[in-house]
């Protein structure tokens, strides 16, 4: 559903008070031990407070400053629960509007016989029919088997506008809680209860299906291993200390601690990886895992299917060229006849366009029809009398044709030149042995494709349309497209061997489809976008979902799989970057008065080692909150090879994370000097 700018401004504000709320308190429920070992930074951190305060309590320290330094980490602690709460309350409404769809429905079960019974939506099983008419509440997943209709699915999708579903075509799948607002549809139930497309989603923006994704764990674990590291250096500290004479205190060492750990990425690691799961939502897309929203953004190979994805996809027969010798009216009634069972965009335009010049021809009783198949490449009737007649492509009408003992005219190539030239797709015609001409398909590639194609090719993406198109007709929209290569006349088993040939070489493969015949490619390609409007098949076989049935809505999704991993990566930079400032303050406060050699390291001249220690603590702690709205919208992503986009996050994070702390604890230590002077 689409609306305004200061409409979307209400309803944020309508709803950030009570997420708010709810993040304020999780951050407290999120103390318990149970979840504080999940982030071992930040456990650390929760450890050291326990500890300050026990050592204050015992009195091994000055009671201002032992409970001061225990504040302050406590407080780092809630700032890191919070940022992780708040990227989690942000789905809770979305789930809340989700269970308000899936509410307790009644359906119109169908039996063998053909009797309607109605029962709770929730003893629906897969397999069982379900009859819904106009006005009704689709009870469960499934596909439609028998009608078509239009359908609301503004509860699932966001999207005011209506949409077709249609039995037999590739936009069959329905949604349980979505709304029939025309006609009547028989739908063959897919879902068990409880694993529901809306159930999936409301595990999904709730967080609670949300598995970490292969980066995030490498980086926990260097997280982890670097934090063990300077628990050890600090625990031998005392050992090292006592040697020159240094005897710090344990409110001290856990300061230390703290400031040498990245406490700022370990605060804020969850809430990314949240974040973009929450973004691709945003998007209209559901992901089946984090993994698959940041693996799109690793991605080498993009294949895209060219008709809906690089074209409208709304192609129109738009002209009839008879070959030489052949009647127009005969290619006119036999490209007519051919189609007049062809659920398809294209082979109800041929339809349209043969009654439009005048011919009203149509089937004779015992026509057999011959449906269309990815395998055949052609359709057609077969007509009492042992009249044979098909449309299709080239290749595959010559071979049929071959077959029943027919010649390939030299003209035929040469018309299908001509249109395949242009940039239509040319289908053949034959009755029997006889080629009849060619009926030419026109299609519009999208505005704007070309400068996504060019801003995947900056970000080292190689893009390949596959099509079932003739050679000629790939290669014109290919150029005009702007992709890096094309596949002319696939079949499904083609696009599985492109995507097995690409990975086989330690390439990340993506895929857009729709179909029962895409299911084996979308999920063997590492990103696999399946249109909501497609077959239940090819929606489990991928691993994503695009809610508003949008090809080139893949395009968006690398590009916020690439904002994720470009977010972890900056703000790791940055917190890592923080750590040198904070070496700076901390040391001298502990070495200085026994080694005035170190004194030379006071760069920042702080007030006093007590309020060195403070300063750093304090601004360690309130860097969190300040990078929320960063790891939550993540960084502004701009197409660049990896080169410039590491030089550049070197100069403004790396360069930037070293310098702000310089200025942030010594505006601190000001403050506190004066605070405490007066």
């Amino acid at each position: 559903m689409h609306t305004t700018p200061a409409a979307q401004a209400v309803d944020a504000a309508a709803g950030a008070g009570p997420a708010l709320k709810a993040a304020i308190v999780d951050s407290f429920v999120k103390l318990t031990p149970r979840h504080a070992v999940g982030n071992p930074v930040m456990a650390v951190v929760w450890a050291g407070t326990l500890l300050t305060a026990t050592a204050t309590l015992a009195g091994w320290t000055d009671a201002g400053f032992g409970w001061t330094v225990t504040l302050v980490l406590f407080a780092t602690v809630l700032f890191a629960n919070f940022a992780e709460a708040l990227a989690e309350a942000r789905g809770r409404g979305q789930a809340a509007s989700l269970r308000r769809a899936r509410k307790d429905l009644v359906a119109r079960r169908i039996d063998e016989t053909g009797a309607e019974t109605r029962v709770p939506a929730a003893e629906l099983r897969p397999g069982d029919l379900v009859a819904v008419a106009e006005g009704q509440l689709i009870p469960a997943d499934g596909e439609i088997i028998e009608g078509l209709a239009t359908i609301n699915e503004a509860a699932v999708t966001g999207e005011s506008a209506p949409v077709l579903r249609e039995a037999g075509t590739d936009r069959s799948g329905v949604i349980g809680g979505t709304q029939v607002l025309s006609d009547h549809i028989l739908v063959r139930v897919t879902a068990e209860p409880g694993h529901s497309f809306l159930d999936r989603m409301i595990a999904l923006v709730e967080g609670s299906n949300r598995q970490k994704t292969p980066n995030e764990i490498a980086l926990g674990i260097l997280l982890a291993v670097m934090t063990f590291t300077f628990l050890v250096v600090v625990l031998t500290l005392p050992l090292i200390g006592g040697f020159v004479g240094i005897e710090p205190g344990v409110v001290l060492l856990v300061a230390l601690l703290v400031c040498l750990i990245p406490t700022t990425i370990g605060g804020l690691l969850p809430a990314i990886g949240i974040a973009g799961m929450n973004r691709a939502l945003k998007a209209n897309v559901l992901a089946k895992s984090g993994k698959a929203v940041e693996v799109a953004g690793d991605v080498n190979v993009l294949l895209l299917d060219k008709t809906g994805t690089i074209t409208h996809g709304d192609r129109q027969a738009t002209a009839f060229h008879a070959l030489a010798g052949v009647d127009a009216s005969h290619l006119r009634q036999a490209a007519l006849l051919a189609s007049l069972a062809d659920p398809t965009p294209e082979g109800k335009s041929i339809v349209r366009l043969a009654r439009d010049e005048h011919d009203t021809c149509s089937a004779p009783e015992g026509a057999h029809f011959v449906p269309f198949s990815a395998q055949t490449r052609m359709s057609g009737v077969d007509l009492p009398g042992a009249r044979i007649i098909r449309k299709g492509t080239l290749d595959a009408i010559a071979q049929h044709v071959q077959t029943l003992g027919g010649d390939i005219p030299v003209e035929l190539r040469t018309r299908v030149a001509q249109a395949a030239g242009k940039g239509a797709t040319p289908l053949v015609v034959s009755d029997g042995r006889y080629v009849l001409g060619v009926v030419e398909l026109s299609d519009v590639i999208k505005h704007g494709i070309q400068e996504r194609f060019a801003r995947l090719r900056v970000m080292g993406v190689k893009t390949v349309m596959i099509t079932g198109d003739n050679p000629l007709t790939a290669a014109y929209i290919a150029a005009e497209a702007g992709v890096d290569d094309y596949i002319a006349e696939a079949r499904p088993e083609d696009k599985l061997a492109i995507i097995r040939a690409e990975q086989a070489e330690g390439r990340l493969v993506a895929m857009v489809g729709d179909g029962t015949n895409d299911a084996p490619a979308l999920a063997q390609a590492d990103v696999g976008l399946a249109m909501n409007s497609g077959t239940q098949a090819a929606k489990e076989a991928g691993n994503m979902v695009d809610l508003d049935s949008d090809p080139a809505k893949l395009l968006a999704i690398i590009e916020i799989g690439k904002q994720q991993l470009i977010t972890r990566g900056v703000l790791t930079t940055f917190s890592l970057a923080n750590d040198v400032s904070k070496y700076f303050a901390i040391l001298p406060a502990i070495f200085a008065a026994a080694t005035p050699q170190m004194a030379g390291l006071n760069v920042m001249q702080l007030s006093s080692p007590a309020s060195a220690v403070l300063s750093a603590l304090i601004f360690n702690a309130l860097i969190i909150p300040l990078l929320i709205p960063l790891a939550l919208r993540g960084v502004r992503f701009k197409p660049a090879g990896a080169t410039e986009l590491l030089r550049n996050n070197m100069l403004i994070y790396g360069v930037g994370g070293v310098a702000l702390p310089f200025i942030g604890i010594k505006l601190i230590d000001i403050a506190l000097s004066t605070l405490f002077t007066v």
